[in-house]
């Protein structure tokens, strides 16, 4: 369990203070800034964002992720969706089943986080980092997925999809490009994980503008400029990211669901009649 502290601890922060724990794991000394390219602009390592129904922080997520410490009598920290925070709680999860010798209450709580808390998101969002990180927290990310692989070997499967997971609609049923806007930028929804580089990526290859400002405003002046291209663009990518979850090691239900997800949204952005937002003026600092 104090690997996945470890692990929790360099999402949290890095630089002075976490040079015992990197040396520990192996792994290069992780620059501030790359941390916050990271876990900032990047992919950001809450729970809420890539579980909750509007892809965004906090939200519906958050509060079923804090009823679990209600559940148990606890008071929910600042931030229960954080994964420092998620790990740590597991890690303190399994050392309370240790303690109570064999006692069943303690490995159902332990076994109910890891499936809707943990397991729920953390490998296609582990894999995104792997392809995305600079320097030493791409290892990182390699040796978070292998510790959820660990726990699914010692906790076996779950007894069906996690409720996160179940009651997000898929992306598909929207009648508004709006709308079909929000589902693409939800994972839990379209089983696609969008980086800020990936739109990067998207406009040197689409030959578009590239304008700052949020990722739903910048694909939304994407389909301003060419709504068939930028369409087919994401289609495209969530089929490349359901290859990439398909070709690596599975975890039970998990893995499938958000592969299908994601084959299904580029179904959906592969249709003849693709609605675009109009686009929306914003300011920014």
């Amino acid at each position: 369990m104090e690997l996945l502290r470890a692990l929790g601890a360099l999402a949290e922060s890095a630089g002075q203070g976490t040079e015992a724990v990197t040396a520990a794991l192996g792994l290069g000394a992780p620059d501030p800034a790359d941390h916050t390219e990271l876990f900032v602009l990047q992919l950001p390592p809450y729970a809420s964002v890539y579980l909750g129904p509007d892809g965004m922080l906090g939200g519906d997520a958050r509060d079923r992720i804090a009823g679990f410490w209600r559940a148990t009598g606890a008071t929910p920290p600042d931030e229960p969706d954080h994964l420092t925070t998620l790990l740590s709680a597991y890690a303190s999860l399994a050392d309370g089943e240790a303690a109570a010798d064999g006692d069943p209450g303690w490995r159902r709580l332990r076994h109910a986080f890891f499936w809707e808390h943990l397991a729920s998101w953390l490998v296609p969002w582990a894999r995104r980092v792997a392809e995305v990180a600079p320097g030493a927290y791409r290892s990182w990310a390699g040796l978070l997925e292998d510790a959820v692989a660990r726990e699914v070997e010692r906790l076996g499967p779950p007894a069906g999809l996690p409720a996160h997971l179940r009651e997000a609609a898929p992306a598909g049923t929207e009648a508004e490009g709006a709308g079909l806007l929000g589902a693409v930028l939800s994972p839990a929804r379209s089983g696609l994980i969008l980086a800020r580089t990936d739109l990067a990526r998207a406009a040197g290859s689409l030959g578009l503008g590239l304008r700052m400002g949020e990722r739903r405003y910048i694909l939304e002046n994407f389909f301003h400029q060419a709504p068939e291209a930028t369409a087919a663009w994401l289609a495209e990518e969530a089929r490349r990211q359901a290859d990439a979850l398909e070709r690596g090691r599975p975890v039970p239900l998990i893995t499938e669901h958000w592969a299908t997800r994601a084959r299904s949204t580029a179904d959906r952005l592969d249709g003849d009649r693709v609605p675009y937002p109009p686009l929306q003026e914003a300011t920014h600092a």
